[in-house]
């Protein structure tokens, strides 16, 4: 998918994005203690520091996966992995969509917490604890995607 083929999209400021991220770590206060944080690259890496800061986690780590370029999404591509069954850790990521990603963090750590702020419905039922659930069809505009300007009324696109 891609943003000229969605009749939708939701832009995220980076007020609105942390104001999220606060809300994710309020609801993963119960699920605590984590022993550290695994951040899916890239988009985890901003909500993963706020909740780190939330929740006074130390330990942070990187899962990297790319599956997504400025317009689309393709198949998830492992570049560095994490050791483990993700007992006792944190993930975090920004977003899960069709859940090709998160099916390939949950293979790897079957154990771990899975916590993202944007879940769709597709991705839903991999993740343990989201914040706002948007329809399938809606393309996120997350704040480092996007510029501020000008654009036209909806009428007139």
């Amino acid at each position: 998918m891609s943003p000229s083929t969605l009749d939708k999209s939701f832009p995220v400021s980076w007020w609105e994005l942390h104001r999220d991220a606060k809300a994710l770590a309020w609801r993963l206060m119960s699920a605590q203690p984590f022993k550290g944080i695994i951040a899916i690259t890239r988009g985890g890496l901003v909500p993963a520091a706020i909740i780190a800061r939330e929740l006074e986690v130390r330990l942070i780590d990187t899962l990297c996966i790319a599956s997504y370029d400025d317009r689309s999404q393709g198949d998830a591509q492992v570049l560095k992995r994490i050791p483990g069954d993700g007992t006792g850790w944190l993930i975090v990521d920004d977003l899960v969509d069709t859940g090709s990603t998160a099916r390939v963090v949950r293979e790897m750590l079957p154990k771990a917490h899975f916590a993202t702020i944007y879940a769709k419905p597709a991705g839903r039922p991999l993740v343990d604890t989201f914040v706002t659930e948007v329809s399938q069809d809606t393309w996120i505009l997350f704040p480092w995607d996007t510029d501020m300007q000008a654009v036209p009324p909806l009428i007139k696109r």
